[in-house]
């Protein structure tokens, strides 16, 4: 399973619609998602008009899209009240920045606007090395190049540990794939803001199935009801 497969069943079985994506890039995971209300937030798109038109003649549905090039940050302060005003999000892709304060930033702003049986689903949540887990100015100074998740997984513990009103696991599959879903906490754990700021990958890796609530990938299935 990954992130487009999932995203995909939970349209299609739960009959979500409404779509945000945060972090597109090129759109890989973007045009190929069927929504009529299909929101692209990216400060720096990595595509054209030519493409825009090609992906519309493959999937029909990406004439309905709705482009925001700007931070997230930009997009909730500016757009989002009076965009979500009518149409609440159902489904939500958070592929951002890969740090911390910015992914959960971003995830605590589509909670504003999350319907009761809404959906979040957050990339690179399971860094596997220390290496994947680097700093972004570490990941910059090194070319750039390599596998990187960042310090995501810190989010999982944040919401984990201080929101009482989401459930948060995380698929063991497409570098993990966290999961966010308005239900009481299966178990919270204990921490602090400060705590999780000096949280270390080390200890993640010591940590990591109580830490993320790993759960293996036919877990989504069990979970949603997914057939």
């Amino acid at each position: 399973m990954d992130r487009v497969s999932l995203i995909k069943a939970l349209m299609r079985q739960r009959g979500l619609k409404s779509y945000l994506e945060i972090g597109v890039f090129n759109g890989h995971v973007f045009f190929r998602i069927n929504s009529r209300f299909k929101i692209a937030v990216d400060p720096e798109f990595r595509f054209d008009f030519l493409r825009k038109l090609g992906k519309i003649l493959i999937n029909p549905y990406n004439i309905f899209n709705k482009y925001f090039q700007k931070t997230s940050d930009d997009f909730f302060r500016d757009n989002a009240p009076a965009l979500f005003l009518k149409n609440k999000i159902e489904i939500a892709l958070v592929d951002g920045m890969h740090q911390y304060e910015f992914a959960l930033r971003d995830v605590e702003n589509i909670l504003n606007y999350l319907t009761d049986n809404g959906v979040i689903i957050m990339h690179d949540c399971n860094p596997a090395t220390a290496g994947a887990a680097r700093s972004f100015d570490e990941w910059q100074q090194q070319g750039m190049s390599g596998q990187w998740n960042g310090d995501v997984w810190k989010a999982i513990v944040d919401l984990r540990s201080l929101r009482k009103d989401i459930n948060t696991f995380v698929l063991d599959c497409d570098y993990g794939l966290g999961v966010i879903t308005r239900r009481t906490p299966e178990k919270m754990l204990l921490f602090s803001k400060a705590d999780i700021q000096h949280l270390t990958y080390d200890q993640l890796d010591s940590n990591r199935n109580e830490w993320l609530n790993l759960q293996p990938a036919d877990y989504a299935n069990e979970y949603f009801n997914l057939k």
